[in-house]
């Protein structure tokens, strides 16, 4: 078949497909555009859209999730909230076993663009720290360089892009030497995209030539990990153990031995960390159990007065709060993300504004939702897991992200909380420094994440210096 005859079968089975309309134009399009739209559509499951449209659009698709049977997901509590000791003690032995042998990998979504904040460039690349103004990206390589270190091993590092932002993310680590992490170790994923269709299910032009593609949500990370070929690569490499975090949250600890042993011995398939609500209607989702299943239910699916509830003691009832921490089974990975009927993500159903050309060829930008765009939540893995494993975290230790341009978790919120770790690390480590009643120091001062990836490492990193630097407005703990 040559080039023109493939072209040919390729634009019959979109029209075979009621989807005729995406090569309406195509006629009028210079020979570039028209080799860029059928790039594009080639890129296209359209049994994957006939599914999606049939499910989500024209047919009685999803309404509000149901809540009923729902009950708190059981969680293993931080020893300073009368969890057992011994048994964070076993899970931190067990978790530092598994890093020593080059089971573990990081893996970062890092998709999104600075656009909230006001930035031009991926959110990776957005300065955050309180004094040095280390970017995202830094702070993460520097932490798992430090906790490489501590485990004697290198520890590979994947990163999901967007098809907006990935060259901007790579030139950001060549411009940076990769923040002092071997090349060979960070390697780049670009996320799914999935069409966007409009109220009768069929696939948006954004121009001519171009067809309207959204990314496939955070879920979608599964799937890019398979299809890019990185499991097969962490296979290779013996790596069986994923630790899943999101861009915009600095102080998360990315490789957390105590929690690669709770997943160890749970011989879990999925672990999560839980933070307790800041307060009833906070906006995170809820680890539940429902029927015998773990599972995450968005603070938009619980009816207000079910997030309001509370047990005998005044406590928040649903207090366990999802904050995009996980620990996945590279083998699951595969299953969840691969082309299998018996364990996949479910998609959602977005309703947008979404630019269009029309009929005639013309531009249309709508000031109501017209169109339906498709993603996968990560956390819908959590009832196809076996053995999921849940466990707390300190808030204050882990969740710190940096969304919104001013007031709550904002550059300006973060900024304060690690101030205060690092104000809490020198107080564990025995030292005095005078803080405000939240614990703000009163000057400004930084602790490099390749001296200490977390408290227990500050504490055992500072004890073994033969003279401690002062600790004063400006100073660097490097």
């Amino acid at each position: 078949m040559n080039h023109s005859e493939t072209i040919q079968s390729l634009i019959h089975s979109f029209k075979e497909a009621g989807q005729g309309q995406v090569f309406a134009f195509f006629d009028q399009l210079d020979a570039a555009a028209q080799a860029k739209l059928v790039a594009q559509a080639s890129t296209i499951d359209l049994a994957e859209v006939a599914s999606l449209v049939v499910e989500h659009v024209v047919g009685s698709h999803e309404g509000g999730v149901d809540v009923n049977g729902l009950e708190p997901a059981p969680y293993t509590a931080l020893p300073a909230n009368g969890g057992d000791a011994a048994e964070w003690a076993d899970a931190l032995e067990a978790g530092s076993s598994a890093l020593r042998a080059g089971r573990v990998a990081a893996f970062t979504v890092a998709g999104g663009q600075g656009t909230r904040l006001g930035y031009d460039g991926p959110k990776g690349t957005y300065p955050v720290t309180p004094l040095t103004e280390k970017t995202l990206f830094q702070v993460f390589a520097e932490k798992i360089a430090r906790s490489g270190e501590r485990f004697e091993v290198t520890i590979p590092w994947f990163i999901l892009t967007s098809e907006i932002n990935n060259d901007a993310t790579i030139a950001a680590f060549e411009e940076n030497n990769y923040y002092g992490l071997s090349k060979d170790s960070v390697h780049f994923i670009v996320q799914g995209l999935v069409p966007a269709v409009d109220r009768d299910g069929k696939i948006l032009l954004s121009d001519k030539g171009t067809i309207a593609m959204t990314p496939d949500g955070h879920g979608g990370s599964l799937r890019a990990l398979v299809r890019s070929g990185a499991i097969d690569t962490m296979k290779e490499q013996g790596i069986d153990i994923v630790s899943y975090f999101q861009v915009d949250n600095p102080i998360v600890q990315c490789i957390d031995p105590a929690f690669v042993g709770f997943h160890v011995l749970g011989q879990s398939e999925l672990s999560s960390k839980m933070v307790p609500k800041a307060y009833p209607l906070e906006k995170v989702g809820h680890f539940c159990v429902q029927d015998g299943n773990a599972l995450v239910v968005e603070y938009s699916d619980m009816p207000n007065e079910m997030q309001e509830q509370t047990n005998e003691d005044g406590s928040i009832r649903f207090n366990g709060g999802s904050v995009a921490i996980h620990i996945f089974d590279r083998d699951f990975i595969a299953r969840a993300g691969g082309s299998g009927e018996d364990v996949k993500l479910p998609f959602h159903r977005a309703d947008k504004k979404i630019p269009f050309v029309d009929a005639n060829g013309d531009i249309v930008t709508p000031d109501a939702p017209n169109g339906v765009k498709f993603e996968m939540f990560v956390f819908d893995a959590l009832p196809l897991a076996k053995n999921p494993v849940i466990i707390e975290a300190a808030r204050a230790d882990e969740f710190s992200p940096v969304k919104n341009a001013e007031g709550v978790d904002s550059p300006h919120s973060c900024k304060e909380d690690q101030l205060r770790m690092f104000a809490r690390w020198l107080k564990a480590a025995g030292e005095s420094i005078e803080t405000d009643e939240s614990g703000l120091p009163v000057f400004t001062f930084e602790i490099s994440h390749r001296f200490a990836a977390d408290e227990a490492d500050f504490i055992a990193q500072w004890n073994a210096l033969s003279e401690k630097p002062a600790i004063a407005e400006g100073a660097i703990v490097e």
